[in-house]
């Protein structure tokens, strides 16, 4: 086991650096995923109302993918975190309304399939997450 880890850290530090971005992007996504639904699941335990539950997990998610995001994807030196932070709420805000209008457009205009038309979605928020993060929240000062 050790021998693999070895091999794929090597393998990873060949990587061109804007590349080991977009994977660890990829990742912290994939992390991110898995913290909306788990803690949705937990907050259906015990609360019975749909819409909080996913808002609380919203909530979860944007937290944990900031700190994430902050530390482990774009590698943040920014000492103004409130200023980082809101704009990273607020992108998130952003492409959280973007998915809604995306949505509505894939279903009641185009007709697609609801869960057909949330995987669609998935792929340009998770897109327009990124640019957003990469060109406004942490940008490198220059």
């Amino acid at each position: 086991m050790a021998k693999v880890v070895k091999e794929v850290k090597n393998k990873y530090n060949k990587l061109d650096d804007r590349f080991k971005e977009t994977l660890r992007y990829l990742i912290v996504g994939v992390l991110t995923t898995i913290v909306s639904i788990g803690s949705y699941y937990i907050f259906r335990l015990f609360l019975t109302n749909i819409t909080l539950c996913t808002i609380l997990s919203w909530i979860c998610a944007v937290l944990f993918a900031y700190v994430a995001n902050r530390l482990f994807v774009f590698k943040s030196k920014n000492n103004n975190y409130f200023k980082e932070f809101t704009s990273f709420v607020g992108s998130r805000l952003f492409s959280l309304l973007a998915e809604i209008v995306v949505m509505l457009i894939l279903t009641s205009l185009i007709g697609i399939n609801d869960k057909i038309a949330k995987i669609i979605v998935q792929f340009i928020i998770l897109v327009l997450n990124y640019l957003t993060s990469k060109l406004f929240v942490f940008k490198k000062e220059k």
